[in-house]
């Protein structure tokens, strides 16, 4: 089936997902770590990826949260939560009672995830879980997130069990017999070369991959679609009878103003709140804390300016020298979306500072590195509703939406949606042949 991929960049591919090796430290700039489902990997072997996959550590399955100015193990199933110190007794027997719930009424669309757990588990669970969960993985606010959009799966199991908890005992019984009385948890992993080094892999393998080639906008023509290269020149095909769209909404929104006037409205009013990533490094010896986990999150009513730190080379300890320890840290988000605004040098002594009292460090940093994103990850709030809901209509009228805001956050979900829509588009062409 004949293509063209178009790529801005002159220089990389990915999107988000890069990396950048300064010297001894390699850092991942956007995901720092992917979750490996069935999808992901197949689309490693295609790539010819496989012995380049690099799993985290075992300490990963450990996870932090600052409460009370301490460092406080998560706990990691609901069965611990009740064993636990983490939660008051009150929220416990919320925790209990919530079990007993009977399906009802759909959960409806416009429930956000604080409301939602708010109301079965009690504000607790949203201040010191949900919260800084929420932070950790969409950069966003509970307040706002809708539950339906970022967590389908919580939603699903409202409507058909009542209780999320027994829905989630019940999955996870289904899950174990399935995989002969096992549980283990999905691999993290990463590669070698960082994070970067899987979407370096596919562009090498694409035969028409035209980069440094801006498109500028996008024309309905009675045999298709027109594009318009920002440098003037013509496209490979004068027509194009398919679009498929990996770009942020903030990008796709003036492309398809022209030919889709009300869908690029709806996407230019989504938002992506400022981020930051901090990558500092420290010498291992000056460093009280044993760092036995995949990292910690901050919650907001803790004050700290940081929304949470990866243990990254906890995780992959090949990412600096094995005398040093590299902590990368988020900064920034729609629960502080003005946390970033310091220039880097003050922005880096200022999370410097939150981790030395943190973690017991005694040393001046032996690596300090920012990155920047003005617009971060797609808030999935009350705006991505209408989004979403437009999709199938413009799928029927040829284009095709494989990124985030469409799939989700995650580099699974991107995965499994363009796997879906790629299916889809060799089946119509063996259609029309």
């Amino acid at each position: 089936m004949p293509y063209d991929v178009f790529e801005a960049d002159p220089a990389r591919v990915g999107g988000t997902i890069e990396s950048a090796q300064y010297g001894p430290y390699l850092l991942d700039v956007g995901p720092n770590s992917l979750q490996l489902s069935p999808e992901l990997a197949q689309l490693i072997e295609d790539a010819g990826l496989t012995d380049a996959v690099v799993d985290t550590a075992a300490v990963s399955v450990h996870r932090y949260v600052l409460r009370g100015g301490r460092l406080r193990q998560l706990p990691s199933s609901p069965p611990a939560l009740l064993t636990s110190g983490y939660f008051s007794l009150k929220t416990k027997v919320r925790l209990l009672l919530e079990l007993l719930r009977r399906p009802g009424p759909p959960v409806p669309p416009d429930v956000t995830a604080a409301d939602f757990f708010a109301e079965r588990f009690g504000p607790e669970v949203v201040r010191w879980a949900l919260d800084p969960f929420v932070a950790g993985v969409w950069a966003a606010d509970p307040a706002k997130l809708l539950l339906r959009e970022a967590l389908p799966r919580v939603a699903a199991l409202a409507d058909a069990h009542g209780s999320v908890v027994r829905g989630l005992m019940k999955s996870a019984r289904q899950s174990a017999a399935a995989d002969g009385g096992t549980t283990a948890r999905r691999r993290i992993v990463s590669f070698r070369e960082g994070a970067g080094q899987l979407p370096r892999a596919l562009a090498a393998a694409l035969r028409h991959l035209h980069q440094g080639t801006a498109i500028t906008s996008v024309r309905s023509a009675p045999d298709g679609f027109r594009l318009t290269r920002a440098d003037g020149r013509p496209t490979p095909h004068p027509t194009y009878s398919r679009l498929v769209l990996a770009l942020p909404t903030h990008a796709a929104a003036p492309l398809l103003r022209g030919a889709f006037p009300a869908f690029a409205e709806a996407l230019a009013v989504v938002r992506h709140p400022p981020m930051a990533a901090v990558y500092l490094a420290y010498p291992r010896a000056a460093v009280a804390h044993p760092l036995d986990g995949f990292g910690a999150l901050y919650p907001r009513a803790e004050g700290r300016r940081a929304a949470g730190t990866i243990w990254s080379s906890s995780l992959y300890p090949a990412r600096c020298p094995p005398t040093e320890v590299l902590l990368t840290t988020f900064v920034g988000g729609d629960q502080a979306p003005t946390a970033a605004d310091l220039p880097d040098d003050e922005l880096t002594a200022a999370i410097d500072a939150e981790l030395r009292a943190l973690y017991g460090i005694s040393a001046v940093p032996t690596f300090r590195h920012v990155a920047r994103w003005a617009r971060a990850i797609p808030q999935l709030d009350a705006h991505i509703r209408p989004v979403r809901a437009a999709l199938p209509a413009l799928e029927a009228a040829g284009v095709f939406a494989v990124a985030n805001w469409a799939a989700g956050v995650g580099v699974p979900d991107v995965v499994v949606r363009a796997r879906k829509v790629a299916e889809r588009l060799i089946a119509d062409a063996a259609a029309t042949t």
